[in-house]
């Protein structure tokens, strides 16, 4: 059972999640969860055979069209109507990774047992996963109010036969596909399509994501800060623990302690300056690197109350024998969380651009762009220019967008939470900061070369080291755009260790 998953049988947590997806991992249906999955379809299916009063999504029509009473010979017409209207997802394509966190995320959400599912409708969803036959999916689509509707008709299409798939490193029509396995289309019985597409599981699987990245890019910064710090003839002090033990804040007190543990041994940091003090974007790493960490930890929280509820409507309650319909589909906890965390993100691009303009003025015996001869040479004169356009790009994605609702099905839709859109472009700040942070790392490592036969610290010139071996000093201007995109590349496998 080492390489298997159970869904259903405990809590998600990012660290299943990301295991999961980066080690191949199958996954199974816990015997717990199947059992519950199957009494809540068993109390369903007894309730239709008696029930006279309409239920909605069950026996009605969906959003504006819930006072049409749709009749029992036409209950499963109707869920595959619905799945297939609602396929409307546009845009560009949504990445394999947040497809198969889509799928684990919905596939837990319905292990739960309130949804009225069919044990053979979440089995096909892991049959689909455990063998990388991807549905294709788009990223445009979602209000984030009714759940991630169009999207998530998308990820299902395929469970009814239809659409298309990415299977074996191409395109496919997921027909072709199921007559490869043997298998038949899923039959929806009765609620079974408003249960798969009511729910936030394209905006949750965007926040693991966004949580897991956002955790190595706080690592990641704090690192090349600490690069520039002693590149610039730095001062420790304020560093000092004592300082932040007076102002105690988790995210600030582990900043300052991971950049006094990254210089730790550094010839560069420990030797007498000739300046006062640093500027903000130096001395003040631990409390903007600091609120950046608390800001993921409190989304992190959210992330993981999210994927563990249960997000579809109308819900069931077999045990007190009830089908009540509400709103936990509406994701306005997420909207906000994820435009909180993207504000939080671009900040530390914003001082890291800070941080790279002051590497490049000729200070501190530093040369102007940290080129030899300026002036024949442009050196590291653009690469700024890139950091403060993509800065500024970021600025832009940080515009709240669950501040914005627009109403839709005929008014019955009234107040949506655009969390899809604060998932998109939170996954837009980031991929932006890979950019903003690779180019510090460049124009910190190249100021340090100017600091020899002085040593920065054992961790910092391994690191170092690595990088020269893809990256080289700059003695006269070379293309940079090759070098910026292979330093993006040496950060996305950078395995950074602390105590």
């Amino acid at each position: 059972m080492k390489n298997i998953y159970l869904i259903g049988k405990r809590e998600l947590t990012i660290e299943d999640l990301e295991w999961i997806v980066n080690e191949n991992i199958r996954v199974e249906l816990s015997t717990e969860a199947k059992e519950r999955i199957q009494k809540c379809r068993d109390y369903l299916d007894k309730k239709m055979e008696t029930e006279k009063n309409p239920i909605y999504g069950i026996t009605t029509g969906f959003g504006s069209l819930c006072e049409r009473t749709i009749s029992n010979e036409d209950l499963s017409t109707l869920q595959e109507n619905l799945v297939k209207s609602h396929a409307c997802s546009v845009g560009e394509e949504v990445p394999p990774l947040i497809v198969k966190l889509m799928f684990l995320l919905k596939a837990h959400a319905l292990s739960l047992g309130y949804s009225g599912v069919q044990v053979v409708t979440v089995q096909r969803m892991l049959d689909l996963f455990n063998n990388d036959i991807l549905p294709i999916v788009y990223d445009k689509g979602s209000l984030g109010a009714s759940g991630d509707l169009a999207p998530l008709a998308n990820l299902f299409l395929p469970l009814i036969g239809v659409g298309d798939v990415f299977y074996k490193g191409r395109k496919r029509d997921i027909g072709d596909v199921l007559d490869e396995f043997g298998w038949k289309p899923i039959k929806l019985k009765s609620k079974e399509g408003l249960a798969l597409l009511n729910g936030t599981q394209f905006m949750s699987a965007h926040g693991v994501y966004a949580i897991m990245k956002g955790q190595r890019l706080s690592k990641r910064a704090d690192l090349i800060a600490a690069l520039s710090i002693d590149a610039y003839d730095g001062h420790l002090e304020p560093f000092d623990e004592r300082l932040h033990q007076i102002r105690p804040h988790p995210g600030q007190l582990e900043t300052s302690r991971n950049i006094r543990q990254m210089l730790e041994g550094s010839e560069l940091i420990s030797q007498k300056k000739d300046h006062l003090q640093d500027p903000y974007s130096f001395r003040c790493v631990p409390q903007v690197h600091g609120a950046t960490k608390d800001a993921i930890e409190y989304v992190r929280k959210v992330v993981v109350t999210e994927i563990n509820s249960v997000t579809d409507n109308p819900t069931i309650f077999p045990e007190d024998e009830m089908i009540i319909s509400g709103g936990n589909f509406h994701g306005q906890p997420l909207a906000i969380a994820f435009d909180f965390l993207a504000i939080a993100l671009a900040e530390l691009g914003n001082i890291s651009e800070r941080r790279t303009a002051q590497l490049i003025l000729g200070k501190r015996g530093l040369p102007e762009f940290l080129v030899a001869n300026p002036g024949l040479n442009s050196g590291f004169m653009i690469p700024q220019y890139v950091a403060a356009s993509v800065v500024s790009q970021n600025k832009m994605y940080c515009h709240a967008a669950s501040s914005d609702s627009i109403v839709s099905s005929n008014g019955q839709e009234d107040h949506v939470s655009m969390g899809a859109t604060s998932a998109i472009k939170l996954i837009k700040v980031m991929d932006n900061l890979d950019t903003i942070l690779s180019i510090e790392l460049m124009n910190a490592v190249q100021a340090l070369e100017f600091r020899r036969p002085l040593r920065s610290s054992t961790m910092i010139e391994k690191i170092v080291r690595e990088y020269r071996k893809e990256v080289p000093f700059v003695d006269e201007d070379i293309v940079m755009y090759k070098e910026i995109r292979k330093t993006v590349a040496f950060l996305n496998r950078l395995q950074i260790e602390l105590n």
